[in-house]
Formats: structure tokens, sequence, C-alpha cells
């Protein structure tokens, strides 16, 4: 931090800036100057002051300043960062120092760790459905830059097929498309005598129809029809019209689709990238062909998320446990496979709710990895407190989340000086962890900024979330609403929602753990530090169902001790006994998927959720223990006293055990058994066996 220059701009003086403060806060020594038009007059000077490593804390110039530091040959790096719109522009500004600090100190980190890449490649093949009209239009407009091909799905007055063959050109009912950008999979199925693929267009038919039903897309109107079959006739050897050749299936691949049809082949929320269905709204299917016509060649995204298939928690022998991220996915990327889950990457767009409402961890976003986005949440804070900010509040948004805050700066009282924004890729991707790790750093509160973009299941999950994580902040004494969503749509419901946010109460000291990669590390690491600085200590915390902590109650009278559940448990939360019949658990590890109440055979099993937050939580403790059943011979330990007698109840009325003492040889250990048979031959009836 201290090796980068901080160039700084009052705005015309729109923002009280203290160059004198600014540097106490980020611990310097000479103060920062401050420039009052850094994009207009004092340009030059920008352009002859900037060298090295720098952060321009200006971002409406971004493209000017940028430009200027490059072409003055001295500059190595560059990074902007917005303190008008987020702290200058506000009712507070004056106070806002702290934060204007924070957000330069967090400009000022490495970037995140480079993540793996998925790549798509297109070349050009486009299918473009719907009616006639319009398929045929958008075909004509987009045919040179585009290998075009159009599915007619509706015949309409006025539509016709053009004089050259420049694209292909089929009719009939879409029945299946999925796929992504360079491998939409698409089947229809066709529904009209012509086949256009064979058609020479030469319009024989339509003069020879009788009763005037084909039109000039070369559709017969099947209503209109009378089976003179003159059609049929004339078309002659081309054969293209076959009144017996309906219902033909036919499968093609694509790169990109432009969907005019109005039946939504992909009812996600978020479609896969190079899907695009404009609707009636003529502005969006302009913005759809300009995007289509750049759709060719080869595309990069990241990888967002990492998957830890030992982790997982869905699926144990055929029985269902935690759904959770194949629930709340917008895109349909996630499908179960066996035991656990398949991620298709191609179809990930990032929002990250999956990880969020992850249970176990065994799905992680990767972009910016935990670890990276909490070394920012540290810097901001930390930099905020040691400035003499107080009562932080941390404003996670997303991109489409900028409008939002500048919209409230322009029109409204902006942001509180104690509201420090953090950009992140999709606010769907932060969740407990990151929250409560931020209340452990010292924040009074956590808001995350909405704009209506989101698929409507995100804000479900991270309401629910967020009902976990206040809970257990105002169990331990914490009072107040430490997390909340804000809905950014209209200004001055935002900043109602954020100035009229009573501050809660955060803990006395600041937390110094590092996040980790591993969610119930964090989880584990930021609990225990607002439990030991609790002003309310507490031992255990009672969580509503679905919370990812609990414990189990075991029906004692109903329990067998099989131990099916410690095979089911995909944690290892439950263990045996060794050589004792016992239910042992670790209850830090328990996830609450509910696969071992579903595998145990005597339903025996309730899920309990509860946050424990003592130190045995961490180790085995005992949940069910039930008394050994001895060989009546020798006396050696066979197995848990329950289950030996509940298999003899079952076997008691089978013929197998009919004989004498036969029975009882089940009560033996292996080596009396045998011996039992060897002195008691005459009881063994071999035409039982």
């Amino acid at each position: 931090m201290q090796d980068r220059e901080i160039h700084i701009c009052s705005c015309n003086r729109t923002m009280p800036l203290d160059g004198a403060a600014l540097a106490r806060a980020l611990g310097r020594e000479t103060p920062l100057p401050v420039h009052t038009a850094m994009c207009q007059h004092e340009l030059a000077r920008f352009a002859g002051e900037v060298h090295g490593d720098a952060i321009v804390a200006c971002t409406q110039e971004q493209r000017l300043l940028g430009d200027a530091a490059e072409e003055s040959g001295k500059t190595r790096t560059i990074r902007f960062v917005n303190i008008r719109e987020t702290a200058g522009w506000s009712a507070e500004a004056r106070g806002a120092t702290p934060k204007i600090a924070a957000l330069i100190a967090a400009a000022a980190l490495p970037e995140p760790a480079p993540v793996p890449r998925v790549s798509y490649e297109s070349r050009g093949e486009l299918l473009i459905a719907g009616p006639a009209s319009a398929a045929l239009g958008w075909a004509e407009a987009l045919k040179d830059a585009l290998n075009v091909t159009v599915l007619i799905t509706t015949s309409d007055a006025g539509a016709a097929l053009t004089a050259a063959r420049d694209y292909g050109v089929f009719s009939g009912e879409l029945t299946k498309l999925d796929g992504w950008l360079g491998a939409f999979d698409a089947e229809w199925r066709q529904t009209n005598p012509i086949d256009l693929d064979r058609c020479t267009r030469c319009n024989a038919c339509v003069q020879a129809c009788p009763e005037h039903a084909i039109d000039l897309t070369f559709q017969i109107d099947l209503t209109r029809c009378k089976d003179h079959r003159e059609c049929v006739r004339v078309c002659g050897t081309v054969a293209a019209i076959d009144f017996e050749r309906r219902d033909t299936v036919r499968r093609e691949r694509f790169d990109a689709v432009l969907d005019l049809t109005g039946t939504r082949p992909f009812p996600q929320h978020q479609p896969p990238q190079g899907y695009f269905a404009p609707g009636d709204d003529p502005r969006a299917a302009l913005k759809a062909a300009a995007e289509l016509a750049s759709l060719v060649g080869e595309f990069e995204k990241p990888r967002y998320f990492d998957y830890h298939a030992s982790l997982c928690a869905h699926s144990r022998s055929r029985k269902q446990g935690c759904t959770q991220c194949i629930d709340v996915c917008s895109t349909a990327a996630i499908a179960p496979d066996g035991d656990h889950v398949r991620v298709e990457p191609h179809l990930c767009m990032g929002c990250g709710a999956c990880a969020t409402v992850c249970p176990s961890g065994a799905l992680a976003y990767a972009y910016p990895a935990v670890p990276d986005l909490g070394q920012r949440v540290r810097a901001l804070l930390a930099t905020y407190t040691a400035a003499g900010g107080r009562d932080a509040c941390l404003l996670l948004h997303a991109p489409d989340g900028r409008d939002a805050i500048a919209r409230l700066a322009r029109t409204g009282r902006g942001l509180p000086a104690r509201v420090i924004p953090l950009e992140v890729h999709h606010v769907a991707s932060v969740g407990l962890d990151v929250w409560m790790a931020a209340l452990a750093y010292g924040a009074s509160q956590v808001a995350v900024l909405t704009t209506g973009s989101e698929a409507p299941q995100y804000a479900a999950a991270l309401r629910f979330q967020m009902q976990i994580g206040d809970l257990i902040a105002n169990a331990l004494g914490y009072q107040g609403e430490h997390l909340r969503l804000v809905d950014g749509r209209n200004a001055d419901a935002l900043g109602q929602a954020l100035w009229q946010w009573p501050v809660a109460l955060p803990p006395r000291v600041a937390a110094t753990f590092a996040l980790t990669g591993e969610k119930r590390t964090t989880l584990g690491l930021a609990l225990d530090h607002l439990a030991a600085h609790a002003p309310v200590p507490q031992q255990t915390i009672a969580l509503p169902a679905g919370a990812p902590f609990g414990t189990l109650a075991i029906n004692a009278g109903a329990c067998t001790l099989c131990l099916a559940c410690v095979g089911a448990c995909p944690e290892g939360a439950l263990l045996d006994g060794g050589d004792l019949p016992r239910l042992r658990m670790i209850e830090s590890k328990c996830v609450q998927c509910g696969l071992c109440a579903t595998t145990c055979p005597e339903n025996a099993i309730s899920l309990v959720p509860r946050l424990d937050l003592t130190p045995q939580a961490r180790s085995p403790r005992v949940l069910h223990e039930a008394p050994m059943f001895a060989c009546i011979k020798c006396g050696k330990p066979l197995g848990p006293q329950k289950l030996i007698e509940s298999m003899l109840g079952r076997l008691a009325g089978h013929s197998m055990f009919a004989a004498p003492g036969a029975l009882d040889r089940l009560r033996m250990c292996g080596d009396c058994r045998v011996i039992d048979l060897m002195q008691n031959e005459a009881s063994v009836d071999i035409r039982n066996l």
C-alpha cells in the first residue's frame, strides 16, 4: 500500500476531501494532494505526476485518465476506485474519511488468484425459430454475419420465402432444445406435407391448388385443403410434397438460437449463453441480433465453482439427502449424479447461490475464492476502524447495483458514512460464512443489495440464511438486526432502508483470523470468536428446521444399533462404538442432511437443529448405547442385545429353526455353534437345510 501513488479529486469541490486526514488514515506521513478537476484543466498535471503503481479515486473518467497515464509511459499499473457516489456525495460526506480510506486500502490489495476457464467455440451456426414473417425478416438481417437456418413454426399472411436460397428453411414444431453456446441440440417435428428442404420454390403448387391453401412460404393450410392432390401432381419428380410424410422428426446442432416462438423451452430463470428470446420487444430483439452477430469464434468465462464430491450430502445408497443446490440453481446447471451431483460448467453463470446454501461446503465459490474475498472484507473493516470509523455496515452489491448506489447519491442523501460498499460478482455468492466473519471482524451489520434481476429463489435462500445468522447473534447478546436484504430498485426506499436502520451491537474485539476455503472451518472460526466475546454466553442455540447445524434425537426403544446410519452419513459425523454397541456423534460435523433418518430401518432418528458452541461438539459423544448380547455357551460378545433379539424374533417361526435347540444356536458364537452341531447331530434336519 505504501508504495502506491494515490490520486484523489474533489470533483469540482463537490466532495469535502481532507488529504491530511486521509493520509493519516492510510498510515502516510505526507498529506494526499487533492485535485479539483483532474479530468479537465488538471489533466496535464495528473499525467505528469502519475507513475509506477497508482490508485486513482475516480471511475467516471476511467477511460480518459487511463489513457493519460498510459501516454505518460511512466505507469506500471493503475486501479480506479469510486469514492464519489459511494462516499463523497452524501449527507454525511464530512464524516466519510474512514470509509474513503477503507475503499482506497481495498483497491490496493493484490488481484485475486486466477481461476480455471470454461471454453466455448462457435462457428456462427444460428437457428432462428418462430413465425414466418419475423423469422425470415431476422434471417435476412443476419445472413451475412452468420450461417442462418430458419424454422418456421407458424405461417402468417404476407410472408414469403426469398427468391434466392441464401439459408436453409424448414417448417415444423420445435419439440426439444437444450445445450449452450456452440452446442445447442434442436429437435423439431415437421407437421406440413411440403418439405422446404426439397422445395424448389417454383410456385407450381401455389398456382395449381384449387382452394388456394398454399401460401408463399409453401405451407399448406390443412383446414382448407380438400385432398385434390393437384399440388403433388405438379410437383412431379421433385417430390417435395408428401401428405404421408408429416410428423417427421429432425435433429440438428447449432451454435446459437434466436427464439421467436414465445414458448421458452428453457424454463429456468437464466437461459444458457447463446440463447436469445426477445419476445415482442423490438429493442430487445435489436440487442439480441447485435450480440448474435458477435458470437463467432472462441470464448472463455471463469469456472465459478469448486466441487468436492467427498463432502456432498446429496444421496447415499439411493436415499435422497440434501438437494439445496439443485433447488436454488437458476440455470439448471446442477443435476443428481448417483450419490453426488453434477455441475455443468457451460451452463453455470456464476451466481454462487449453490455455494451459499450448501451446508457442507461441497460446493464452493471460486470467483473470487472466499479467502480472497475475506481479505478484502478484513482490509475494509480494519482500515475503517483504525481511521476512527464506528458501527460499520458492509453493503454487498453486484455490478448492476452500482446504478442503484449512484441514483441514491444523485437524487437522495447518498450512502450513510458508515455504509461501506463492496462489489461482488453476484450477491447470491456470499453467504453465512462471510457474513458472520464480517461481524467477527467488527462490522455492526451486513446489507445485501438486490436489483430485481436476481432469480426469485435467491431472495428466499438469502433471507433464510440471514434468519439463522441474526438468531445466533441475538442469542449471544449482540442485539439488533445484523443482516438485511435491501431493494435498490427505488432510490427513496433504498435510502430509507439504510439511513433508518438502527445500529446493531458488534463484538468488543475484532477478530484476526483469515477466511479459509472450507466453509465449515470459516463458520467455526467466526462463531467461536463471536461466542468468546458474547455479551450473553451460550452453550447451545436452538435453530429452525433446515439450518446447517444440529444433533440427532434417537428413539432408544426403537433403535437396534444396526448402525446403518453410520454408513449413510456423508460427513463422518456418526461413528460406531468400536467393540461396544454404541452410536456416537461429532456434532460439529453434522449438516442436518437427513440421510441418517431416511436410511434408518426403524425410523428411530429425528433431526434436532441447533448450534452447540461447547468444545464437546468437536469430539465424539455417545448418542445411544445398549447392553451387549453374549454367547449363551462361552459368554463371548456377539452384538447389541436388541439387534440379536430382533433377529431371533423374526426367525422364530421359520422352518429352518423348528428343530429343538436350533434357534439357540443363533445365540452362540461361531465356535460354540460348531461344537453344538457336532454334539447334537440328530437335531439337524437336513430336509430343512
